[in-house]
Parts: C-alpha cells; sequence; structure tokens
C-alpha cells in the first residue's frame, strides 16, 4: 500500500466517480443524492466541493467541502443587539467572512468524510489536509482568499486521526454539544416513553398535549410543500433569523428539492390550525438513525400552544414506532431538548486561520465566533 494517498476534487456531483455511494454508508449526508440536494439548493452564499481520496486507483475516501462568503448575509442574527454583537460583525466581515468547512455546515455531527475501513485514517486526514489546500488555491486563482479554514462535528475518537503534524497549527474547539435522544430497545409505543418519566415530566407532556388541541398536524406531500412554499419560507426565516447567529439561510426552494430526491426518506409535517399553516417540522431517515432537520413557526402560536416542545415529542413519538435507534436533535435549544431526554454529546472541530498572526490569538477570538450558550441540563426519566 502507498505511504500517501492522492485526492481529486469535484465541482459537482455529475462527476463523481461511480463507487462513490459504496462509501457513503456511514451517513445519508455524504451519498451521491443528498450531495444533489446541496447542488440544487444549496444556500445563495454557500458553495459545495466534493473530495474523494484514492489508493492508487481505487476510491478509499470521500469528503464534502463548503465555501461559505459571509459578507453576501445581511444579518450574522438579530437576536443579540449588543456591542460584543456589533464588534464580532466587523470582525467577521473583514477577518473572516471567508469560511472553508471540512464538513457540512447545516448539520450537526460527522458528516465532514467517510473513509475505508481499510485504510489509514491519519494518512487520509492528510490527505484531506492537502485537498484543502488545493481547494485554497482555486479560490485564490479566482481571487478569493480564504480566512478561515475549519474542519468540524468530530467525535473524541475520530478527532484523534487529525493528531498529525499537518494540524498542529489548528486550534482545537469544542463547540455546544449534539443533542441526540437513545431510544430504549424495550420501547415500543410512545406511552412506553411517557410512562419512562418522572412525575414533573409525564405532567410537562401532559400540559403540552393539551396546549396544542386545536393544532392539526398533517404530513405533508410534494404538492403540498410546493403550494405552501411563501408559507413555508417566511416561518423558517421567521425561526432562522431570531438565531444568536447565522451563516447561511436555506433558499426557498430548499424542501422542495430534498423531497423530490429523498421521497418517503424526507418527513415534513405541517401544524394547521383551521387551513392555516402555523409551524413545520422536518426529519430525514439516516440509516438507523432519525435526523432532525429544519423547522419554522409564527412564535406567537409557538409559545402559547407549547408547538415546539409538541413537535420535539412527536418525532419522539415517530421514531419509536417506526424502530428508530436514536434521534439527532441537533445543537440549538439545548435545555428544551434536554427535558424530552436527549442527551449532550460533546463534539470537537479543528479551526486555523489563514494570517499566522492571527492563530496565536485564535482561543479568544473563537469566543467571539461561536458564542458559549449557559444551560441547565434536565433528566426526565425515573
Amino acid at each position: 500500500m502507498n505511504s500517501f494517498y492522492s485526492f481529486t476534487i469535484y465541482n459537482s456531483t455529475a462527476e463523481l466517480p461511480p463507487y462513490w455511494d459504496n462509501l457513503a454508508v456511514s451517513t445519508v449526508f455524504l451519498s451521491k443524492s443528498y450531495l444533489e440536494v446541496l447542488e440544487q439548493s444549496s444556500p445563495e452564499n454557500m458553495l459545495c466541493n466534493y473530495i474523494g481520496i484514492f489508493d492508487n486507483e481505487i476510491l478509499v475516501g470521500i469528503a464534502v467541502s463548503q465555501f461559505l462568503n459571509l459578507n453576501k448575509l445581511e444579518s450574522f442574527g438579530d437576536r443579540d443587539k449588543c456591542v460584543k454583537t456589533a464588534i464580532r460583525n466587523i470582525v467577521f466581515r473583514n477577518f473572516a467572512s471567508h469560511v472553508l468547512i471540512i464538513g457540512n455546515n447545516m448539520l450537526t455531527g460527522q458528516n465532514a468524510y467517510a473513509f475505508a475501513n481499510s485504510i489509514d485514517k491519519k494518512k487520509a486526514t492528510q490527505a484531506l489536509y492537502d485537498a484543502t489546500n488545493q481547494l485554497k488555491k482555486i479560490f485564490k486563482s479566482k481571487g478569493i482568499t480564504i480566512h478561515i479554514t475549519t474542519y468540524k462535528d468530530f467525535s473524541s475518537e475520530e478527532i484523534k486521526h487529525f493528531e498529525t503534524p499537518a494540524f498542529k497549527k489548528y486550534y482545537q474547539f469544542s463547540t455546544q454539544p449534539n443533542m441526540v435522544f437513545s431510544i430504549h430497545e424495550n420501547w415500543k409505543s410512545e406511552q412506553d416513553y411517557i410512562d419512562s418519566l418522572s412525575k414533573k415530566y409525564r405532567d410537562q407532556y401532559k400540559r403540552s398535549r393539551k396546549k396544542a388541541s386545536g393544532i392539526e398536524k398533517r404530513k405533508l406531500n410534494l404538492e403540498e410543500i410546493i403550494r405552501l412554499e411563501d408559507t413555508i419560507n417566511d416561518l423558517y426565516f421567521h425561526v432562522a433569523k431570531n438565531a444568536p447567529f447565522n451563516t447561511f439561510f436555506l433558499p426557498k426552494n430548499h424542501f422542495r428539492i430534498f423531497k423530490e430526491i429523498f421521497k418517503e426518506k424526507f418527513l415534513f409535517y405541517g401544524y394547521f390550525i383551521g387551513e392555516k399553516l402555523i409551524g413545520f417540522n422536518t426529519l430525514i431517515k439516516n440509516g438507523e438513525v432519525m435526523d432532525t432537520y429544519f423547522l419554522g413557526y409564527d412564535d406567537s402560536i409557538q409559545r402559547e400552544n407549547m408547538l415546539y416542545l409538541n413537535m420535539l415529542y412527536d418525532m419522539i413519538a415517530y421514531s419509536i414506532k417506526k424502530d428508530f435507534k436514536e434521534i439527532v436533535f441537533a445543537r440549538t435549544a439545548l435545555e428544551i431538548k434536554s427535558s424530552v431526554g436527549a442527551k449532550p454529546i460533546k463534539m470537537y472541530g479543528l479551526i486555523s486561520h489563514t494570517n499566522p498572526l492571527v492563530n496565536p490569538y485564535m482561543s479568544i477570538i473563537f469566543k467571539y465566533l461561536e458564542p458559549k450558550t449557559i444551560w441547565q441540563q434536565r433528566n426526565p426519566f425515573k
């Protein structure tokens, strides 16, 4: 076997080698069909590339990269209006607006790469490093200087594959955790889950269900998603712009394209009062794992009817019924997710600035890039 691996960078899914999907078994988010969703409906400020890693002629690794131009965003998040936010925005525009990510900025979890079991993982990450440098040169040739390079969302085991000289100058960080809900093998129905809750959290369940009694949940097909696209976009955008920090906004056609390509593997649930859509959530079937995706809602109704909490309970009920092993709830609203039984999984990443004078201060700068969230973990089970 070679002491090193070669790589090829692809600009479109049409160029991908025929055996690409043979390696995309650990996650659907590296599959050709998902990459086609990105290609047809990625955020306006995002450009995706795909990396194939080869041992001689054999494809042994696949990866996705995303270039983000943060100057194209009107807002990084409207929620926190303070001096710190203003400073952060100035820092971003001038020193951190061109970001190259190895991984997927739209998801939580290890969706950056998949390697064949037979290969040397550290040598494979070296090939990723070389491919990243090649991508930077490609962008430079187009007049774009990459400010920040980051590899994101690895477990404590996976981050060890990056312990090589190439990554020595990268700052290792840990962001907000990934909230993961494990489904007990004895649970066969939603009632089994309810029975496992302590009295306080059973009462929370009953109270939230009572509050949502006037709301009807419906699974929407492609035609309905298309028909309601404007309302869906308004509800999504309302939630997205009120997040503390944004690096992208989904285009209006995103959910339509997802449904067209993924069909029954992509679930879209609308919440209605009468015929008015007042909220929605989306789920993606990812092998034995259910991945929660983007949602939207009318905030006034959400508060009054505990809509978000009801959505979480609905996701749990469906996933138990369909024999999924776990639900990835991702990294927002940590406390409320822990109140339904999700547990935090620590995730790691690496980050580096193109300017070597900046890197020694990355630990300080990072606090501006990724504001820390203070939250209290709950345990709802008996």
